[in-house]
């Protein structure tokens, strides 16, 4: 049974994330600087991964896997210093301090959730402007400073994978759409029919991540959609993913 520690685990994507992997056999530790409000099937340490020393005591022994999930809601305003700072705390600077803790502590493997908002350039309304699936080759291009400081994290996880001198291995997923309640944003949002990683599918490539015996890579997290603007062809070759649950199938149910 591996033992992944997931920081940041409070939000959407980590509920999904957490409760799935438990189904699957998973031994889960949630890091966060707050307990999530519902009762999940993981074990609560209260950390916060800007602070380098209190990150490398909270994560256990023997952790297999570190999954980075931190967030924080941007305000989009890019002429805003105190949002670039507090941006750059979460999405750079906080990617570094769990790459470090996770070379000090022996930790394998990290995954970062990385954001299709990287290449969002290429993208609108869920409908890719290049005339063909937008692929992780492509050259990243963002519309804000979310999408860049996610671009900087990769490559932060491509310099740590290969020139630190230590073998660890950086999975970096582009996730799309993920929400707790699929059908409602089916039928409110448009876009999420072509963007949407349904909760089974969110778990499946992380748990294809998990598993996967790559030193680095990055890929598209999505559902295999109706007209998806982004491909997903590298996950299924390289990481095994399977995708179960696309928005067509969740249309159809009642």
């Amino acid at each position: 049974m591996k033992k992944v520690t997931i920081v940041g685990g409070s939000g959407t994507v980590g509920r999904i994330l957490i409760r799935g992997l438990s189904d699957e056999g998973y031994d889960l530790t949630v890091m966060d600087v707050k307990k999530p409000e519902e009762e999940l099937p993981a074990r609560f340490i209260q950390a916060d991964a800007r602070n380098d020393e209190e990150t490398v005591k909270a994560i256990p022994e023997d952790t297999d896997v570190l999954i980075n999930l931190l967030a924080v809601k941007p305000t989009g305003n890019l002429l805003d210093k105190h949002e670039f700072e507090n941006m750059t705390d979460i999405f750079f600077k906080a990617t570094y301090t769990m790459l470090m803790a996770a070379v000090q502590r022996g930790v394998p493997k990290v995954i970062f959730a990385s954001s299709n908002h990287v290449t969002d350039v290429y993208e609108q309304n869920g409908v890719s402007l290049l005339k063909r699936p937008i692929q992780t080759e492509d050259y990243p291009l963002s519309k804000s400073l979310y999408g860049l400081l996610k671009l900087a994290s990769e490559n932060l996880g491509y310099l740590f994978s290969h020139h630190s001198g230590v073998p660890v291995s950086v999975i970096n997923l582009r996730i799309g759409t993920a929400v707790e309640n699929e059908k409602e944003a089916l039928l409110t949002k448009p876009r999420t029919k072509k963007t949407l990683l349904s909760k089974k599918d969110l778990v499946g490539i992380f748990k294809s991540a998990i598993e996967a015996d790559k030193t680095y890579g990055t890929y598209y997290a999505v559902s295999d959609n109706p007209d998806r603007p982004w491909s997903i062809t590298s996950a299924i070759r390289e990481l095994g993913y399977e995708p179960k649950v696309n928005s067509a199938d969740l249309m159809k149910k009642d």
